[in-house]
């Protein structure tokens, strides 16, 4: 449950760092306070056991540093880093957490946390990290900041290209159903189409695809792709 507030410690004339602990778990929760507590410059102002009392926490104490777990009850803390940003952008957040998995790290990233930590982190790497958030920088663990640079170092992947985007997208349709094996008729009736409005496209696929007829136009489908399904009775 959140703390009473406590008064700033200052150190050589200059205010401590106040901190906000969050994690479900009471021992790691209460180790990593008094570990925190032991370091000059920081003073945990409070502790909260889930996202909700994060909230809660960050409103009744305003922290300048929240160290905030992922997994937790109620409220995860990605969605309780979000909502405590929104509310309160001038408090930094420090993910501490076991996950290194690419898709909570980024969440994190994008629900405006500014440091990311592995639990296992030493009190030094700990203490540097909430230093760093305080002062405005973000920072990450080694093995945390490796995987970043890892993510942003990809080639971007291509986006599929669209087979013969000369065609429209109902001709696209159309040529799917053609090298599917539908007829004519069952396209109009599959499409809600008069035979007419399919003829007519089916002339234009033809065309735009400079082959001279239904077999051919068959082969270029389904060699793009389209059509592997096979015919489908509706």
């Amino acid at each position: 449950m959140p703390e009473s507030p406590a008064p700033a410690t200052p150190t050589g004339g200059v205010s401590a760092i106040r901190v906000l602990l969050v994690d479900d778990h009471p021992v790691y929760r209460d180790g990593l306070a008094v570990l925190l507590r032991s370091i000059d410059g920081l003073d945990v102002v409070g502790t909260a056991a889930d996202g909700l009392e994060a909230i809660a926490a960050a409103d009744a104490l305003r922290p300048d540093v929240i160290v905030m777990d992922v997994q937790m009850p109620r409220l995860d803390g990605i969605e309780a880093t979000r909502r405590i940003v929104a509310r309160h952008p001038d408090i930094g957040i420090v993910v501490l957490t076991m996950s290194e998995a690419d898709e909570t790290v980024f969440d994190a990233m994008r629900a405006g946390a500014r440091g990311y930590l592995l639990k296992g982190a030493g009190q030094d790497d700990i203490s540097r990290a909430v230093r760093a958030v305080a002062g405005g920088d973000a920072i990450f663990g080694p093995r945390i900041a490796a995987r970043v640079a890892e993510f942003f170092a990809r080639p971007p992947v291509a986006a599929d290209p669209v087979a013969f985007p000369q065609l429209t997208a109902r001709e696209r349709e159309i040529l799917e159903l053609v090298a599917a094996g539908r007829s004519n008729g069952d396209i109009a009736e599959h499409l809600f189409l008069s035979p007419k409005t399919v003829r007519n496209n089916v002339s234009n696929i033809f065309a735009k695809l400079q082959v001279s007829g239904r077999a051919e136009a068959v082969i270029a489908a389904r060699d793009a792709g389209l059509g592997r399904g096979g015919a489908s009775a509706e």
